[in-house]
């Protein structure tokens, strides 16, 4: 999505009728969705009776975004304001690397995988954990683990038992897994 302008000269134009076959929705819902200003065709609009809109290929995508988030259960209210939110954060450029979550009541920027920003809030951020990430950040940093680090590691101390205790082994039980005869 991008802030509202005027597209390039030589950007082409979609019908109406191609557009709605696009997106999945009729042309009554284009119609509307144009009059009431939540995606107007930047290309063409129309000039009176018999003219052609012309959306471009933003509009397009805008447009499917858009029945997603109503398949999603996302009211048009809450769609018109997510909209606004994307187009002013979006200083004209595509938001290619954003992406939309929605439980139906909010929708949800992520423009990271620590970040999370809730659009009907107007911006604001929400905690967010990737675990992927976290457990990635976590294989990388076990593996420059020393050689005594990895060996306490793997020890009873993983089961609960203080590193201290486990690193001497136990009474009657021997030394602990990993340690050195």
């Amino acid at each position: 999505m991008v802030a509202r302008s005027s597209p390039a000269p030589s950007e082409p134009g979609y019908r109406g009728p191609t557009v709605t076959k696009l997106v999945g929705i009729s042309y009554r819902q284009l119609d509307y969705w144009a009059r009431t200003d939540l995606v107007t065709p930047s290309v063409r609009a129309a000039d009176g009776s018999g003219s052609q809109r012309l959306y471009s290929f933003t509009d397009v995508v805008e447009l499917r975004i858009i029945k997603r988030l109503l398949d999603a259960g996302v009211s048009l209210r809450q769609i018109r304001t997510a909209l606004g939110y994307l187009r002013r954060e979006s200083g004209g450029k595509p938001l290619t690397d954003v992406t939309l979550m929605s439980d139906g009541r909010r929708i949800y920027a992520c423009h990271s995988g620590e970040e999370v920003v809730d659009v009907l809030s107007h911006g604001q951020a929400v905690f967010g954990i990737a675990v992927g990430r976290v457990w990635a950040d976590t294989e990388g940093d076990l593996a420059h683990l020393s050689a005594d680090e990895r060996t306490a590691s793997g020890s009873r101390a993983s089961e609960g038992q203080p590193v201290a205790k486990a690193a001497g082994g136990l009474p009657g039980r021997g030394a602990p897994p990993g340690a050195e005869a």
